[in-house]
C-alpha cells in the first residue's frame, strides 16, 4: 500500500511515541486517513510511564490506546526459557518474541474500533517489516498492512530524523532529531535489544552501550549473590522462597540478573532479508532463569532427549526470529518441549558474581536421572558394576574390528 491509498481506510497505527511515530501519524492524518494508535505495555523498562507515550501522540491530533500485555509478555518469556530458544550468538531473542506477543494483543484492540489497516513504523532493512507484516496475515487475513518505510513518498520526503523534526515544527509540534544517544534501542519485559548508529561499525566497542536493566560485569559488585528458583515442569514457581507469577518471577530475575552483569551479550546476526546486524543485548532475566532451568534439564534429559531438544529449541529460535511463532511447526515444537519439560522441577541455587552465573546446588527434583552412585569413581554397592562394562566393550569390539579389517578407518593425519 501507498500512503494515498488509505483516504477511505481506518488505520492503526503502532507507536512508541517517538520522532518516528509522531511524523508518521500527524502525516497520514494531514494525507486524509482516519488514525487511531496503539501502544503495547510490555513492561519496558525504558518507560518509567507507559501512559506518557499517549502524552506525547497528542498533539499530534490522534488518539492513542494503550494495550497491558504485560502477562502475555511474562508467558511468551516463559515459554521462550523452557525451550532455551535463543538466536545467533547465543543472546535471547527479546524483539522477536514481544513482535508476535504485540500483534497478536493489538489486532482485536484494533479491530474493536474499526481499523481495516495495521500500520507499523519498522524500517524496510530489517526483521520487524516482516514479523509485523505475517503477523498480521496470519492472525488477521482481512487486514492490510501499511508499512511507511517502504513507500517511496514517505521515504523521499523523509530520507532522515532531520527531516522529520522539520516536518513536525512546522506543524507546531515539539520535535528533536534526537539526542546524545549513539544508537537505538527496543525494549520490553524480556530484555533490551540496541543496535544502529555507531554500533554499526565494527570498529566501535560494544561497551559505548550504557546497560538499562542493570550493568556491565565489571562494574557489578565484588561479591557473589545467592539466587533460588524453584521449577515446576519446566516454569519458575518461587524465587528465593517466595511464590511467583510469571510477571513476577520475570521482574524479580531482572533486577536480581542486571545488577549483576548478567546476560549481556554481542552478535553479528543473520537477519530475515539476508543482511547481517550487529547488536548488544540485555536479557538478565531470560539469562538467569534459562541457565538454572538448564542445571535442571541437564539432571532429567537422557542423551538422546538432550539431542532432540537442541534440535527442537534451534527450531524455535528461527521460528521467533522469522516472525513464525504461531505457524504449526512452531505449536508442534513447543508441544514436545513441553513434553520434555513434564520432569523438569526442582530447586537451583546460583552464585552470581561479575556476569557469571556459578552452580551452587540442585534440590528436590525427582525426575533427575542423575544418580552418584553410577558415576563415582569408587566402590558403590548400588552403582553400576564396573565388570559389567566388560560385556558392552566386547559388543563395541565387533563393530571396530570388522570396520578396521575393511579399511573403513583414517589412519592419515
Amino acid at each position: 500500500m501507498n500512503i494515498g491509498e488509505l483516504k477511505n481506510e481506518k488505520v492503526g497505527l503502532c507507536v512508541s511515541g517517538g520522532l518516528d511515530s509522531r511524523t508518521l501519524a500527524r502525516k497520514l492524518r494531514d494525507s486524509g486517513a482516519d488514525v487511531i494508535c496503539f501502544t503495547a505495555d510490555l513492561a519496558q523498562p525504558d518507560e518509567t510511564d507507559i501512559a506518557d507515550v499517549a502524552k506525547k501522540m497528542a498533539p499530534c491530533g490522534v488518539e492513542t490506546f494503550i494495550v497491558d500485555l504485560k502477562d502475555a509478555m511474562a508467558e511468551a518469556c516463559f515459554e521462550m526459557i523452557a525451550a532455551q530458544a535463543m538466536y545467533d550468538g547465543g543472546y535471547w531473542n527479546t524483539t522477536g518474541i514481544a513482535r508476535a506477543v504485540t500483534v497478536r494483543g493489538l489486532i482485536p484492540e484494533m479491530k474493536k474500533r474499526g481499523c481495516t489497516v495495521l500500520a507499523h513504523g519498522a524500517t524496510g532493512r530489517g526483521n520487524d517489516q516482516m514479523r509485523f507484516e505475517r503477523y498480521t496475515n496470519v492472525l488477521a487475513p482481512d487486514m492490510k498492512v501499511y508499512a511507511p518505510w517502504r513507500d517511496p513518498a514517505l521515504l523521499n520526503e523523509f530520507p532522515g530524523r532531520k527531516q522529520m523534526a522539520e516536518f513536525l515544527s512546522q506543524c507546531g509540534l515539539e520535535a528533536s532529531a534526537g539526542g546524545g544517544k549513539r544508537y537505538s534501542t527496543d525494549a520490553n519485559l524480556a530484555g533490551l535489544s540496541h543496535e544502529a548508529e555507531d554500533l554499526e561499525s565494527l570498529l566501535t566497542p560494544c561497551t559505548i552501550v550504557q546497560p538499562k536493566m542493570g550493568v556491565w560485569p565489571q562494574e557489578a559488585p565484588d561479591k557473589t549473590e545467592e539466587f533460588t528458583v524453584r521449577f515446576k515442569h519446566g516454569r519458575a514457581v518461587a524465587v528465593n522462597g517466595k511464590p511467583v507469577s510469571p510477571f513476577q518471577a520475570m521482574v524479580a530475575a531482572n533486577a536480581i540478573g542486571g545488577r549483576n552483569g548478567i546476560g549481556i551479550k554481542h552478535a553479528l546476526e543473520n537477519r530475515i532479508v539476508g543482511a547481517k546486524s550487529r547488536g548488544v543485548y540485555e536479557a538478565p532475566g531470560m539469562e538467569l532463569l534459562g541457565t538454572c532451568l538448564r542445571f535442571v534439564y541437564q539432571a532429567t534429559l537422557d542423551r538422546r532427549a538432550t539431542k532432540l531438544f537442541a534440535a527442537l529449541s534451534g527450531l524455535i529460535a528461527d521460528q521467533v526470529y522469522d516472525g513464525r511463532y504461531f505457524d504449526p511447526v512452531a505449536t508442534a515444537a513447543l508441544a514436545a518441549i513441553g513434553s520434555l519439560a513434564r520432569h523438569a522441577s526442582g530447586s537451583v541455587t546460583v552464585g552470581l558474581y561479575r556476569g557469571n552465573i556459578l552452580f551452587l546446588s540442585l534440590r528436590d527434583c525427582p525426575g533427575s536421572i542423575y544418580n552418584e552412585a553410577d558415576s563415582s569413581m569408587e566402590a558403590a554397592s548400588d552403582g553400576l558394576n564396573p565388570v559389567s562394562s566388560q560385556g558392552f566393550a566386547e559388543i563395541q569390539r565387533v563393530e571396530a574390528l570388522a570396520m578396521a579389517r575393511a579399511g573403513q578407518i583414517r589412519t592419515d593425519s
